[in-house]
């Protein structure tokens, strides 16, 4: 059974940092992009960052750009969002997913953590 686990969310204060990881198990997804999302109270899920399988390119929302990195171990199955600068709009759910292809280019993401609350404090 696939299962992504999140973890590494809290509450930090603004301007602080905080590193996001998911661990999958249950199968290898070195071949395939990986994403996280985020979904704030009221707002749909969005995709902030994203990850190729062999990890040459990259995607950053316009809103964490500058801010957030994404990176990923194939050898551990895992994916991770360092998350620096943080502001108070930055506070929302964040799910790890993986995609149905090696590109990040209009992926299809079919497995999903259960996702980690992030809280920005101003």
């Amino acid at each position: 059974q696939v299962q992504l686990v999140e973890s590494g969310g809290g509450l930090v204060q603004a301007g602080g940092s905080l590193r996001l990881s998911c661990a999958a198990s249950g199968r290898t997804f070195s071949s395939y992009a990986r994403g996280w999302f985020r979904q704030a109270p009221g707002m749909e899920r969005e995709l902030i960052a994203a990850i190729s399988a062999s990890g040459g390119s990259t995607y950053y929302a316009d809103s964490v750009k500058g801010r957030f990195t994404i990176s990923r171990d194939n050898a551990k199955n895992a994916v991770y969002l360092q998350m620096n600068s943080l502001k108070p709009e930055d506070t929302a759910v964040y799910y790890c997913a993986v995609a149905k292809t090696s590109s990040i280019w209009r992926a299809v993401y079919d497995y999903w953590g259960q996702g980690t609350q992030v809280t920005v404090s101003s």
